[in-house]
């Protein structure tokens, strides 16, 4: 056994993606092991043969195994609830238990969206924010990190002080069931997920959505590298930027700290970031008066100017009344928000590895 390598799994609706950690970096090649599977039986014995290929490819025992798995579940009891995308998991499943009995070590299980936050609060956005205020001689310094994933669903996750949130009910930063602010019979997944940009491609264009084309080329239709309806594709990417700003809004009001942005969908954000930030700082208006979204202004992390602006050193010295005594003080309130540095899923990994060693003392 190596008291340093941890196995993890970043588990999904349509994949297992497997891989070991160990001082914080990945030593094999992550492999995916497709999910979907008639029976439960046949789903686990996908999951207990792929941490047996991690074995077999690290050629060592691990000191715990961690990963995410979809909710609703029991996180610290590792009982996994009924999944929409793995219906075979009904009724609750001892997953945690199934796995040490067969590992005979500890098992720990979490939220994709908590332990991708995780990973980048660790070794990626937030460090990498504070690295970059540090050189530009900006005493201000970040400690709490909103992260959101955007893929097949809205997952989400907080970390405050370097210390992950989960909640009295394992249910701490689940953002997929915010209300939908442009379509109030629904919940924000709709919006921000896959199935919601296909969906509203396939209305603006008037095509069924069996025909609507996957979110990268509606990516690219978008900026006008791909045939197909530009207008149709900027509709879909426009409405999950103010669906998304909606539910970011919300919990930077909580959180106030800076935004990171993981899952498939993220690597879009050259078209839905800046729709997102204007909507960010776009006020409201509430019986005729005029109200800020939020007490902070965002910045994009990922366009240069925005990102300058926000490193940018302000404020000034005041004097303490009745002393000679001097005080740094700067009035402005920044956010910014950012995508993955890590990769979502060596994010995941990262999270899961340090949240095992965390646990294990």
């Amino acid at each position: 056994m190596n008291n340093n390598i941890i196995f993890v799994l970043d588990a999904g609706g349509t994949g297992f993606k497997f891989s070991v950690v160990k001082d914080y970096k990945e030593i094999i090649e992550p492999f995916t092991i497709p999910s979907a599977a008639p029976t439960l039986e046949e789903v686990l014995q996908k999951l207990i043969y792929g941490f047996h290929e991690c074995e077999a490819r690290c050629e060592a025992k691990p000191k715990a195994i961690s990963f995410c798995f979809p909710g609703p579940a029991d996180y610290p009891n590792g009982i996994i609830g009924d999944l929409p995308n793995l219906p075979t998991f009904r009724g609750g499943v001892a997953l945690k238990q199934i796995l040490e009995n067969e590992f005979n070590v500890p098992v720990f299980i979490n939220n994709d969206g908590d332990l991708f936050v995780y990973g980048e609060a660790l070794g990626g956005l937030l460090p990498q924010v504070n690295e970059m205020l540090e050189k530009q001689g900006n005493p201000k310094r970040y400690k709490n990190l909103f992260g959101v994933t955007l893929g097949t669903g809205f997952g989400g996750g907080i970390v405050i002080n370097k210390v992950l949130l989960h909640g009295d009910n394992s249910a701490g930063g689940e953002i997929w069931c915010s209300p939908n602010c442009l379509y109030h019979d629904t919940i924000a997944e709709e919006s921000v997920s896959i199935r919601g940009v296909r969906r509203v491609y396939a209305r603006e264009a008037g095509i069924p959505f069996d025909e609507a084309p996957q979110p990268y080329d509606i990516f690219k239709i978008a900026k006008g590298e791909q045939e197909g309806r530009q207008e149709a594709a900027l509709k879909a990417w426009d409405e999950l930027s103010t669906v998304l700003a909606d539910v970011i809004g919300n919990g930077l009001r909580f959180t106030d700290g800076l935004v990171v942005i993981g899952g498939g969908l993220s690597g879009a954000w050259p078209v839905f970031m800046p729709m997102l930030i204007k909507k960010l700082n776009e006020p409201y208006t509430v019986n005729g008066n005029i109200i800020p979204r939020m007490e902070t202004e965002a910045f994009n992390l990922e366009e240069v100017n925005d990102c300058l602006r926000f490193a940018e050193k302000s404020g000034k010295m005041i004097t303490v009344p009745f002393s000679d005594q001097q005080v740094w003080y700067d009035p402005t309130k920044r956010v910014g928000v950012g995508i993955t540095k890590l990769g979502t899923s060596s994010a995941v990994a990262i999270g899961a590895y340090a949240y095992a060693m965390n646990q294990l003392g």
